[in-house]
């Protein structure tokens, strides 16, 4: 086997990264980073990503896609944080307009509507513009857009 300038061949690295790909949708970014780690470098680096994008196991509109909706789902993560989330994985602009029509707007606002109620229970009794302060900061902190949340939260005091 012909090796690259690392400890694993070109082959073997490709298998990894297959299986590595196939576990759980992957971006470039990452995959380039666990080939590094093998020690992979240059022109093979290139040509293994360049294969697994050919054979489907790199897409990276595939997990955009996925990124938004497990976060959104599942982490309760508001559209801005999710956007600087997937832009630190180095997703391009038009992916991340793309990915980010995956959620339907109402049911965004009821899941902002939801955290907020949640939310109103834990903060203790107290004046309300201190607790208005302290749900906006939260929500805003989950990634949710000022504008709305000063909207929703205006209606609960």
């Amino acid at each position: 086997m012909k090796r690259s300038s690392g400890n694993t061949s070109k082959e073997d690295a490709l298998m990894q990264l297959q299986r590595y790909c196939a576990y759980q949708d992957r971006c470039h970014s990452e995959v380039r980073s666990k080939l590094l780690s093998l020690k992979i470098y240059g022109d093979h680096l290139e040509e293994i990503i360049s294969e697994l994008v050919k054979d489907g196991f790199l897409d990276e509109e595939r997990y955009a896609r996925a990124y938004v909706r497990g976060k959104f789902k599942n982490n309760k993560w508001g559209k801005q944080k999710i956007l600087q989330g997937l832009k630190q994985k180095q997703i391009g602009h038009y992916l991340l307009q793309s990915a980010i029509m995956e959620i339907d707007d109402r049911e965004y606002v009821d899941t902002l509507v939801n955290i907020l109620h949640q939310k109103i229970k834990m903060i203790p009794p107290g004046p309300n513009t201190l607790r208005r302060n302290k749900l906006v900061q939260y929500a805003v902190g989950r990634g949710y857009e000022m504008p709305m949340v000063l909207k929703l939260t205006e209606s609960m005091f």
